[in-house]
């Protein structure tokens, strides 16, 4: 479906407010913006576009102070069709993001088997069968929740923020906390990705996140790195709601 008129899409997360405009069905302006410089942002301010679609998982105050910022904000909630099917258990706590990158995922490749991995605050997996269904997948911490939780719970180990591709081998304690995580992150995912192929035929990987960046997925089979992959899903939702 072919949409002419300019959609604004807000995917308001925990860490940052993810802003799309869409024109003719394609992302021509992305913003990353932390929610407090939201705030003194105006180039979103008095906006004339009548299309405005998101995702939150702020707190209500937050999500009113959105809605102020953004008039007529139809936000992603329960009753919003989807295109795809939820096999899933506890569908009121699967989080939208989780959704969108599904629905994202099964609309680049609808007669494939799709695995969504979103490298962020989490890291997460979610599949979706070539018959539109979407399966489950998994969570796990991602490289921030990881390097505190070696702080917090331990007495000696530091606090690290590298974000980097780091060597196997580290030759202090900083390097050796940065090689555990980078590459254990790195090694998780590559596992899951195999055993996903066991499982599944014809299955395509699709990689997001704002840390995706700091791991080399380039020339694996099937497998694409899209950064915009959870505004493209709420992008695709908001068409067969609107």
């Amino acid at each position: 479906m072919r949409f002419n008129e300019k959609v604004y899409v807000i995917d308001a997360g925990n860490t940052a407010i993810k802003i799309a405009l869409f024109e003719e069905n394609k992302p021509v302006e992305v913003k990353r913006l932390k929610y407090v410089d939201l705030l003194k942002e105006d180039s979103y301010l008095n906006q004339n576009e009548k299309f405005r679609f998101g995702s939150s998982v702020l707190n209500e105050v937050r999500n009113q102070e959105l809605k102020s910022i953004f008039p007529n904000l139809l936000f992603f909630d329960d009753k919003t069709k989807l295109p795809i099917k939820l096999n899933y258990k506890t569908t009121q706590t699967l989080g939208r993001d989780r959704i969108c990158n599904a629905v994202a995922a099964y609309s680049l490749f609808s007669y494939n088997n799709t695995l969504s991995i979103d490298i962020g605050t989490c890291i997460k997996y979610d599949f979706v069968s070539y018959k539109g269904i979407y399966e489950g997948g998994a969570i796990s911490p991602g490289i921030n929740l990881r390097y505190k939780s070696l702080n917090e719970f331990t007495d000696n180990l530091p606090l690290i923020e590298a974000k980097t591709e780091v060597a196997l081998l580290g030759k202090s304690t900083y390097e050796s906390i940065h090689s555990g995580v980078i590459n254990g992150i790195y090694a998780e995912i590559i596992q899951t990705i195999k055993r996903y192929r066991c499982e599944f035929d014809d299955l395509k990987i699709i990689i997001t996140g704002g840390d995706t960046k700091y791991f080399d997925f380039n020339g694996k089979k099937d497998t694409f790195v899209e950064e915009n992959l959870t505004l493209k899903g709420l992008f695709q939702i908001f068409l067969l709601n609107v």
